[in-house]
């Protein structure tokens, strides 16, 4: 069977025609599943029962189940355990802003890009997430808050440039009107810096923003904790970032989660800041998010603002990104390993 949210409105309606179906009707089933929140094909009242049916017995409509959702004390962040018709388990975060809900979704089971400081890597990846299972944790998610979300954030489990086809079929599903409507600038996606995939997604002209997982000065100390650092050097990324630029004329972030004693020293911050000054682009400083797995610590307070000054003085906008849903161990991965632990 086929998870119908892993087709378009074109292809729902070519399946329409092409089993004596009226066309008119994949729009219908569209604006239940889409804008009405119907994910049972029974509740459709204005499909007739032989199409129904039909529909039954060639779709299902992937709808994650629930297993946990814990919501912040602090922020009222909202962290989702979804589990997926095939058993599998990964994990979504809803983040309430003044002018939004944003979330967080996740492109793969798992990771297989071995970054040290990440829960989500740990064990590996198990698969690729199809467009419509990452569509589904949007649509589960507006269900469960009662909220409409208005920004996407590809930074959760797994590297969305590793599931490159299934990545921008999504995009283009989330930013249709057929579907929930969300404008490519509210769209982040978040890479470790796989270089020809992000020369690949320039050409497409899209109009998300590129957001690349930096998290050092120099290849000697990414390579300590990023493996894709012995694939692509930095100077291959800031050639693959300006490229993305002079195609989309959209600002580059560069997130630099700051380790303590590792990478956010003075020099560090100076090394960064030469490297970055010829692009167009803002740096997102994180806090990191300590995980038991490994030793790696957060930075002081003051060193972290000490390292923002630097790049600021140099005329590099930064910002610290604020710590959201901190009592409930919001960092990608965490929550899904204490779950499969138990």
């Amino acid at each position: 069977m086929i998870n119908i949210l892993d087709l378009d409105l074109k292809e729902l309606k070519k399946w329409m025609e092409d089993n004596g179906e009226s066309k008119f009707r994949a729009k219908q089933i569209f604006d239940w599943i889409y804008k009405k929140e119907v994910f049972q094909f029974e509740k459709m009242t204005n499909i007739s029962k032989q199409t129904i049916e039909r529909l039954k017995e060639a779709f299902y409509i992937g709808i994650p189940e629930v297993l946990e959702v814990f919501t912040s004390n602090i922020d009222n962040t909202k962290k989702f355990l979804f589990k997926y018709e095939d058993g599998n388990i990964i994990e979504s975060v809803v983040m309430r802003y003044s002018y939004g809900n944003s979330i967080c979704v996740s492109t793969q089971v798992g990771c297989r890009m071995g970054c040290k400081f990440c829960a989500s890597t740990i064990e590996g990846m198990v698969r690729n997430l199809t467009s419509g299972e990452i569509i589904a944790q949007i649509l589960k998610a507006q269900s469960e808050i009662g909220e409409r979300i208005s920004n996407i954030v590809l930074m959760g489990s797994g590297e969305p440039l590793d599931n490159y086809e299934n990545v921008l079929k999504f995009i283009n599903l989330v930013n249709s009107e057929d579907t929930v409507n969300i404008g490519q600038r509210h769209i982040t996606l978040s890479t470790c810096g796989i270089v020809p995939k992000i020369k690949e997604l320039a050409d497409e002209n899209f109009q998300i923003t590129l957001a690349i997982s930096l998290h050092a000065p120099n290849d000697k100390i990414r390579r300590n904790t990023m493996p894709i650092a012995n694939r692509y050097t930095i100077e291959e990324i800031m050639e693959a970032c300006k490229y993305y630029f002079n195609k989309t004329k959209r600002r580059i972030t560069f997130e630099y989660a700051l380790i303590k004693g590792f990478n956010d020293k003075e020099e560090n911050a100076r090394e960064l800041s030469f490297i970055l000054k010829k692009i167009n682009c803002h740096v997102n400083l994180i806090p990191i998010n300590e995980i038991k797995e490994n030793r790696y610590k957060k930075s002081e307070a003051h060193e972290i603002n000490k390292f923002k000054s630097i790049l600021t003085n140099e005329g590099i906008e930064t910002t610290i990104r604020r710590e959201m849903g901190s009592d409930i161990n919001a960092a990608c991965g965490q929550l899904r390993r204490k779950y499969m632990k138990q």
